[in-house]
């Protein structure tokens, strides 16, 4: 099995990405609207996707979606938005079956003119979103945003970054928040969404086994776009020194404390102990051999769960664990004990071995996924890194200890959230 990567310029800020492979006997199709992360159009862009997928201009109603998606050999179609680093992603994604195995010609064009259809031609009333969609989606919007409390543990660690980062853009919730959601006008998110069509970077991506011209082709003779001037996507700003540490603590009916821990890095990922940091965090609190589960969980029996993780795109670190609220103290400064035995180098070539090893088979299983490859891609491409998964396999085989130190004294703690039961 060869995966062979591609990508070219298409138009004006879009660029065409081809994974070519024979493994998956589907294609999978991504369009990727790229915006700057901000409070103005977070809410915005977060309600957009469960509009757009409600129906067009040719497919009024969700239910006629379906009904061509399965004339299309059971296409399955999927629109959200998700967060990276300090951009807000916009996804059109469709899967369908590789052409190989059935005797249809240009289902690839069918497939794109459908995609063209629920991003460009979107249903309309008066020349602007249904009222009528544009309420009940603002109503479920509302509820999602509601919802973030049901999950305590992620909740915990996204509280964790809000108070971290809270005068940083990457602070801001995927979905927006409410206060926003109250002021935006139906006509208002229709203008909005016409303006980021003509201004946005756009990535569109191909897993599959597709020939590259005929691709390119079909796309620039489907997707008729109005460019303009297309928007800057500013660069993160990642090193920051720490004068005080944030604590927080917050109080809620559950079952659990969350211990969570904010870390900063100070290691942008163009950084050459990148890779070693990668392996630092996974020493730290990578799995069932780290030393954070080993100490916490089962020699002191103070977590319910514990691991670290690394954010490529802002340069922190997260230190999450489900505690006892009595355990607080203690569970603590063990976990300041394991990072400081991190920096002064306090672990074994075994430790390092099993950690590259188990980021290498993380690594690997992506190409088992023709999702997780598109969403690789898209990552290289906004970060303007040309390497391949090969690439970042090697780099992760060539770290040695001392890099791996030097990564993790650049650590510094900068805020500790604790969400712990109530008090009766």
């Amino acid at each position: 099995m060869s995966i062979e990567y591609l990508r070219e310029k298409i138009d004006n800020g879009v660029h065409f990405n081809l994974i070519k492979t024979n493994k998956f006997k589907t294609n999978l199709i991504n369009f990727y609207i790229v915006r700057p992360l901000s409070k103005d159009e977070a809410t915005k862009n977060a309600l957009l996707p469960l509009i757009l997928k409600r129906g067009t201009s040719k497919y009024n109603t969700s239910l006629e979606i379906q009904r061509r998606l399965e004339e299309l050999y059971g296409a399955n179609l999927s629109i959200n938005v998700n967060k990276k680093g300090e951009k807000q992603i916009i996804r059109f994604a469709i899967e369908t079956v590789n052409s190989d195995f059935i005797k249809e010609e240009n289902l690839l064009r069918k497939i794109l003119d459908m995609l063209n259809e629920i991003i460009f031609n979107p249903y309309t009333e008066n020349e602007v979103f249904s009222q009528n969609y544009f309420k009940q989606e603002k109503e479920n919007l509302k509820k999602r945003i509601e919802g973030r409390i049901n999950d305590k543990k992620t909740y915990a660690v996204e509280r964790c970054i809000e108070e971290m980062c809270k005068n940083e853009k990457f602070s801001i919730y995927k979905y927006g928040n409410i206060e926003d959601l109250e002021d935006i006008s139906c006509k208002g998110l229709y203008e909005h969404y016409r303006s980021i069509l003509r201004s946005s970077p756009m990535e569109i991506s191909i897993v599959g086994n597709i020939n590259k011209d005929e691709a390119i082709n079909s796309i620039q003779d489907t997707f008729r776009l109005h460019r303009e001037d297309i928007i800057n996507l500013p660069r993160e700003e990642v090193i920051k020194a720490i004068r005080t540490k944030n604590m927080i603590t917050e109080e809620m009916d559950v079952n659990q404390g969350k211990l969570t821990l904010g870390l900063r890095t100070n290691i942008p990922y163009e950084d050459k102990l990148y890779e070693p940091l990668i392996v630092a965090s996974n020493i730290l609190g990578g799995g069932a051999n780290s030393k954070l589960f080993l100490n916490v969980r089962e020699k002191e029996s103070l977590a319910y769960y514990i691991y670290s993780k690394s954010y490529k795109y802002k340069s922190i670190m997260i230190i999450a664990s489900g505690i006892e609220t009595e355990n607080f103290n203690k569970a603590l400064d063990i976990i300041k004990d394991q990072i400081q035995e991190l920096k002064d180098g306090e672990f074994t070539d075994d430790d390092i071995e099993q950690s590259k090893n188990s980021l290498i088979t993380t690594i690997r299983s992506m190409t088992d996924n023709n999702y997780s490859m598109s969403e690789f891609y898209l990552s290289q491409a906004l970060t303007k890194d040309t390497s391949h998964i090969s690439d970042m396999i090697e780099k992760i085989n060539k770290v040695s200890k001392d890099e791996i130190i030097e990564a993790a004294n650049k650590l510094s703690l900068d805020t500790i959230y604790f969400l712990r039961k109530k008090n009766n």
